[in-house]
């Protein structure tokens, strides 16, 4: 059987802070720069989440996309949409909400509700340029 990725986009608008608690305001700034600005700034973030797996012949599907609609809006956007990550987001109360650790916290929320036999692959675009990907690796 073919295999084939189909791709489903989203998005979302957060705020976030990035720094380290254990750190001080002039280390925070020299890592992470304005990012680590105490009043927090935001994004619009895009997200595209591939899954890859063999055509079932009785659908013609790889899966229902509508499904996996319905997986994003409820554990991504509901969850992170207009909200500031480091405060609102119980994921992130400990973990530095970077591009790369929301694009493994989205993965992990969602290979849960997802068929084993999927491959699975989430890009988080934080900016139009700046943008990471995570398969569970």
């Amino acid at each position: 059987m073919p295999k084939v990725t189909v791709h489903r986009k989203a998005h979302f608008n957060a705020a976030h802070r990035l720094y380290r608690k254990d750190w001080s305001d002039e280390k925070n700034f020299e890592v992470f720069n304005k990012c680590s600005n105490p009043h927090f700034h935001g994004h619009n973030y895009e997200l595209i989440v591939s899954l890859t797996g063999e055509i079932d012949q009785e659908t013609g599907y790889v899966f229902d996309l509508g499904i996996l609609k319905n997986h994003i809006k409820v554990e991504i956007e509901d969850a992170f949409d207009h909200k500031n990550l480091n405060i609102e987001v119980p994921e992130f109360k400990d973990l530095n909400p970077t591009a790369e650790n929301i694009c493994v916290v989205t993965y992990k929320k969602l290979r849960n509700l997802l068929p084993e036999n999927l491959d699975l692959e989430v890009t988080l675009y934080e900016t139009p340029r700046n943008f990471v990907s995570y398969s569970g690796e």
